[in-house]
């Protein structure tokens, strides 16, 4: 499956809040229990967000001094999982 699918599927199952993209890219592997190459992950991630099938990653939450990186899906993004995950089946 490739990362796209991966993050799709991965986001409607979990929720990913980090700190930083690369701690996101370590629990998204954790998840996956697997291993994808990091510029895949990062193509893929920015893929789904042009098809805004994600929201934008990078936050700043009230109050915080740095920014959080979260993994969710729109709208149009739960779609696309769920087809997805009725397509493998």
């Amino acid at each position: 499956m490739d990362a796209r699918s991966q993050l799709l599927i991965t986001a409607y199952r979990h929720s990913i809040n980090e700190a930083s993209l690369e701690s996101a890219y370590q629990q998204f592997c954790t998840l996956i229990a697997d291993s994808i190459d990091y510029a895949h992950f990062c193509e893929a991630v920015a893929g789904l967000l042009r098809e805004r099938l994600i929201c934008e990653p990078v936050r700043l939450p009230e109050g915080a001094l740095q920014c959080h990186w979260h993994l969710q899906l729109t709208p149009a993004g739960a779609n696309a999982a769920r087809a997805l995950l009725s397509s493998h089946q």
